[in-house]
């Protein structure tokens, strides 16, 4: 990029900061699900205005935040990040899982998966005290961190730890990017054939990528800010539609599969945690925190907040089953009730709503890759070559959407390579590396915990992948 740093004050009011030094996005940052992106300097954040709140974290080191959020301010953000699209499939996930199974491995999952939220925190906080930097590292930075200061057989591999965080999250984003273009091709196409436009969902998607090529030719993150809002009510008002058109005449429990078959398994997992995956969300989140303490206690903001997301994940898989049983597609969007105005307006909000956040995921593998291509071919005319880069990394997304336009498949596959990886796995992972510098070793309990989560996210990582490719497949010889 042109200017050395990007600074946003508010996105919803979140601060935001790249930093194109060492060649990479800058530390700290993380994603909104599906909604939003906060991405924050490791280094010292710039004071906009001279307003800023000088804190601590609890460890001597000053806590520079601009726009302070509030824990109610926080709890808000957590919930724009982890409802989106994850949220509208999980009644696929659920006839993927089973009536009975699913509700109860759900919780079991977001347990988990807050679990590894909060190893995340504690060894970043742990790395900010060692490393004695201005703000505690995000995520990648905290896996190099743990890695370089570990045992000596770990600390060649730190660098090649931080480029596989890097590339899941790149892999992670750029695949919500896929699942966005099929989502919003999906709900138009629902639209259009209500008014007798029948046209293949191939040319929708060719109609879709061009808004969203325009759109991520937005630079400055602060110009998107207002269509971030406009997404999150659009949002807000379709899932709550979807949610009553799914409790109006539910048929009996007993009608359901109880538990589904062996083979579908896999797809239920991945779609599972594909709504799940968060884990990027939290660090920025804590913070950007007024009061950062209040992020991790008991009843603090992440505990409580995923129980109530958890909670709507739950409900909304189970009614979505539940009314339209083997029918229920990849978004209950998809299910609205043909020839209404409600259920076409509804589709509408969602598809814009959609569109809208596109830019908003596609910033983060911009950020991650773009300062290394820029050093070495940005040399002259930067700016019209980002530009053209951008482009061509929508086109990738295109082209991937192109190739598997299964919204479900897609979201269970894009869930089991990446999700559970940065979800299941590297959390865990980090702890064990940490725990090993301490005295005494590993404690037995903390040796079965971590390798039973890590050979958890292995299970959804393999079966999940091998059987999302399979279905693929076996749909394209429909």
């Amino acid at each position: 990029m042109e200017n050395s740093k990007v600074n946003i004050s508010h996105i919803s009011g979140s601060a935001v900061s790249f930093n194109n030094d060492n060649n990479s996005v800058s530390d700290g940052y993380g994603m909104f699900q599906s909604k939003e992106q906060i991405l924050a300097s490791s280094k010292s954040q710039e004071v906009e205005n001279g307003k800023a709140l000088n804190g601590h974290h609890g460890d001597g080191h000053p806590h520079v935040v601009t726009h302070p959020t509030s824990y109610a301010d926080t709890m808000l953000h957590l919930f724009r990040g982890n409802i989106g699209t994850g949220l509208l499939a999980m009644g696929d996930a659920f006839r993927n899982g089973g009536i009975v199974f699913s509700p109860i491995v759900t919780a079991l999952l977001g347990i988990i998966c807050v679990h590894a939220q909060h190893l995340l925190l504690n060894c970043s906080e742990e790395m900010h005290l060692t490393s004695k930097r201005d703000r505690p590292p995000g995520f990648a930075d905290t896996v190099y961190l743990v890695f370089k200061n570990g045992p000596a057989r770990t600390r060649s591999m730190a660098g090649t730890m931080k480029i596989l965080v890097n590339g899941f999250l790149c892999v992670t984003q750029l695949g919500f990017c896929c699942v966005y273009i099929v989502f919003i091709a999906n709900n138009v196409k629902m639209i259009c054939d209500q008014y007798n436009i029948h046209i293949d969902l191939s040319i929708h998607m060719i109609f879709v990528v061009i808004p969203v090529i325009l759109a991520c030719m937005v630079r400055n993150l602060k110009y998107l800010t207002p269509f971030s809002t406009i997404a999150n009510i659009m949002m807000a008002t379709g899932v709550a539609v979807v949610v009553y058109e799914a409790t109006q005449d539910l048929p009996p429990v007993h009608t359901r599969e109880y538990i589904a078959s062996w083979q579908q398994l896999p797809l239920y997992f991945g779609t599972a945690i594909y709504a799940f995956e968060g884990i990027g969300l939290v660090l920025p989140l804590k913070n950007e925190m007024r009061r950062p303490e209040k992020f991790q206690k008991p009843l603090g903001v992440l505990n409580l907040g995923m129980v109530i997301v958890g909670s709507i994940f739950i409900t909304v898989g189970f009614l979505g089953y539940l009314k339209w049983g083997d029918n229920v597609l990849g978004s209950l969007t998809l299910n609205l009730q043909p020839g209404k105005v409600l259920s076409n307006v509804v589709q509408a909000l969602i598809a814009l709503s959609i569109l809208f956040t596109y830019p908003l995921q596609f910033y983060v593998p911009v950020a991650i890759t773009w300062p290394a291509i820029q050093k070495k071919f940005g040399a002259t005319h930067p700016v019209a070559k980002e530009l053209g880069y951008r482009a061509l990394l929508v086109l990738l997304t295109f082209i991937l959407a192109e190739s598997i336009p299964e919204l479900g498949l897609f979201i269970s596959l894009v869930g089991a390579v990446s999700s559970t990886t940065l979800a299941l796995m590297f959390p865990p992972l980090i702890e064990l590396v940490s725990r090993s510098q301490q005295p005494g070793g590993i404690p037995k309990h903390i040796w079965v915990k971590d390798c039973f989560i890590i050979l958890l996210g292995l299970f959804v990582f393999v079966t999940g992948t091998y059987e999302s490719v399979a279905s693929i497949v076996r749909a394209f010889q429909v």
